[in-house]
């Protein structure tokens, strides 16, 4: 979602990507989950800015929330490369 974001969002795209995060954070069917991703939306809300920024916020959140869990941590170098353009190996071009 956030690597075909707006590079540059109208204002009704910004409002409308905030509105979608906190509504998700309020509704996801996981109770102490909705809580919890709440609480992170309190403490950095969505960066909604441009498509770099979201992404950039998002790979935030899913450090934050593997950190958590104990798993490894995604490298935000490569998000256009895992979401948008493919691996630099060529390995996707199948």
């Amino acid at each position: 979602m956030a690597a075909y974001y707006p590079e540059e969002p109208t204002a009704d795209e910004e409002r409308e990507m905030k509105t979608f995060f906190l509504l998700l954070g309020k509704f996801y069917p996981c109770e102490s989950c909705a809580r919890d991703f709440s609480a992170l939306l309190k403490l950095r809300p969505p960066a909604t800015s441009s498509q770099r920024a979201l992404s950039t916020w998002l790979c935030w959140v899913h450090n934050h929330i593997n950190q958590k869990l104990g798993k490894a941590q995604f490298d935000c170098s490569k998000l256009d490369q895992r979401w948008r353009d493919g691996w630099e190996d060529g390995s996707c071009d199948d």
